[in-house]
């Protein structure tokens, strides 16, 4: 596809002929690519933004009442505790605010050892119960690291996102009015046909049509 945008240097009313995809042609907008469903499901999840201590507030308190439940319901099964632990570590990255990215992933293991009182049992007073919860960490700290795991790597894609938001309008302002193809910016398309069009034009002034003098021999 071609298309007409201005004149060239051949001559005064000649026209230029420019490619519809050259640069600084608009362009119809490309195919967006489909979105999954899972990203689909996670956008429509309620965004707060929590505070660092908000957020390691909410880990415990949450980890805790699981805790209680899964000693209630199911006897202070360490699977299901361990089960449940990954999705609220997932949301506590997910929920703390940007610049408290760093507390996700040392506020996940304190909740875990809150909740993990409930099903450690321990008899004994407070020096037997404390055992028993030093214990249930030793024995289930794969769970521990699993999501210990989980919230940093979220919390590191969310930092590496965020860096790359920062540096975009960086680049842009860096590149200046030229990058947008704004008429008579340094660098725009259809500058360079301008001048030359009145350099041309200039070149056939009065002068240019004046025959050059010739010179007499010298007898």
């Amino acid at each position: 596809m071609y298309r007409v945008t201005g004149r060239t240097r051949r001559g005064p009313g000649g026209a230029r002929v420019q490619r519809a995809g050259a640069p600084g042609v608009a362009v119809g907008q490309s195919a967006r690519r489909p979105v999954p469903p899972v990203v689909l499901a996670l956008r429509r999840l309620p965004q707060p933004r929590l505070t660092g201590l908000g957020a390691g507030l909410f880990a415990s308190a949450v980890m805790l009442t699981l805790g209680l439940l899964d000693r209630l319901l199911l006897s202070g099964s360490p699977v299901v505790y361990g089960l449940l632990f990954l999705p609220v570590s997932a949301l506590t990255a997910l929920w703390v605010r940007t610049a408290d990215l760093v507390t996700a992933p040392i506020g996940v293991p304190i909740a875990f050892a809150v909740g993990v009182v409930p099903i450690a049992g321990g008899a004994g007073g407070f020096g037997g119960q404390a055992m028993a919860v030093v214990t249930a960490l030793a024995v289930h700290a794969g769970w521990l690291y699993g999501g210990t795991l989980v919230a940093g790597l979220i919390a590191s894609v969310r930092k590496v996102r965020e860096m790359g938001r920062r540096q975009h309008p960086a680049r842009a302002s860096a590149a200046g009015p030229g990058a947008s193809g704004t008429p008579g910016a340094p660098g725009a398309p259809g500058v360079s046909s301008v001048v030359g069009d009145a350099s041309a034009v200039g070149a056939r002034g009065p002068a240019a049509g004046r025959p050059a003098p010739r010179r007499r021999p010298i007898a």
